[in-house]
């Protein structure tokens, strides 16, 4: 029997084989990963600049777009790597590696957008008390908090996963190192590392969407009660950006988890994974951008104040 110590590579099987689709799979993620970066990046960049976007849901924002960063970073490179090359293999480190962050940020953001709703409820339901709910130090501690929960629980899975014997295969049948495709090619019992699996998911993804949907429904009792419907249009015009990215990323999760076994296939887990590892770090800066006057505003004035420095407007 071969043990982990000396398997020294994986081979991912990727999405599809057929030659005819390499290169415009190559040229469409490519661009994906692009947008997603540029996009995540820019909207960093832009909070720092402006000092008006110094601000308690800004701040969760900023590091939602950070998280983007690396969540599509951890992946999406070796994909459109295979696409290009045709290369498949994986090193051991590797694919430690990608498993670490891809678990680890994948639980941060879902912890990052819980926050960013408690957030909203402060700033909608107690909106002469948000100053001294969300301060700085409440702020910085609930996102220490995030990072913390999430490495902690990533670091449990990649160690539990790595402690494993692959004797049968080192077959990947998924395009990245995620822990059920690792889990079907061990010779080891894997009790340990399903249950694991099946608790820690199942507490992230049960208290997030509690906090989410509890807040909201707070929210949206908040919003009724109000007398102008320019109020109501206002506070529901703070939450829209974030319900809709909440909605695009526990929509993929909980389409991928919850549908009937019947249907369940590792192809409509590919498709649902190529969705909320790739798509949705490029969705979020787009949402928050088109449908947020205030990171338009900022974004009008960084570029008029980078026209102005190199004298093309007077």
């Amino acid at each position: 029997m071969e043990n982990i110590s000396e398997v020294t590579e994986f081979i991912l099987v990727g999405l599809t084989d057929a030659p005819e689709l390499q290169i415009p799979l190559f040229i469409i993620f490519t661009l994906i990963y692009l947008i997603a970066l540029f996009g995540n990046l820019g909207m960093i960049i832009l909070i720092l600049l402006d000092s008006r976007l110094h601000t308690p849901m800004y701040f969760f924002l900023c590091n939602l777009s950070v998280v983007d960063c690396v969540y599509a970073s951890a992946i999406t490179p070796k994909v459109i790597e295979g696409f290009l090359t045709g290369s498949k293999t994986i090193s051991l480190n590797g694919c430690a590696a990608q498993m670490f962050f891809f678990v680890a940020f994948g639980a941060i953001e879902s912890l990052i957008l819980a926050s960013m709703a408690y957030d909203r409820h402060a700033a909608v339901c107690k909106p002469l008390h948000y100053t001294t709910i969300m301060t700085s130090t409440t702020c910085i501690l609930i996102v220490t908090w995030c990072y913390t929960c999430g490495i902690l629980q990533s670091s449990v899975h990649v160690a539990l996963a790595f402690s494993l014997s692959f004797c049968h295969s080192n077959v990947i049948n998924h395009f990245f190192c995620d822990i059920p495709p690792l889990l079907d090619i061990s010779c080891s019992d894997t009790h340990t590392n399903e249950i694991t699996l099946l608790v820690l998911a199942t507490l992230d993804l049960v208290f997030t969407l509690l906090v989410i949907l509890n807040t909201y429904l707070l929210i949206f009792i908040a919003i009724l009660r109000m007398r102008s419907a320019e109020a109501q249009r206002k506070a529901f015009s703070t939450c829209a950006s974030h319900l809709i990215t909440v909605s695009i990323f526990f929509g993929s999760l909980i389409f991928m988890y919850l549908q009937p076994s019947s249907n369940h296939s590792m192809d409509t887990d590919k498709i649902a994974s190529v969705f909320y590892t790739m798509v949705i770090p490029m969705l979020n800066p787009v949402v928050y951008s088109l449908r947020n006057k205030e990171v338009k505003n900022a974004f009008k004035k960084v570029v008029e104040r980078l026209m102005s420095s190199f004298h093309l407007v007077h």
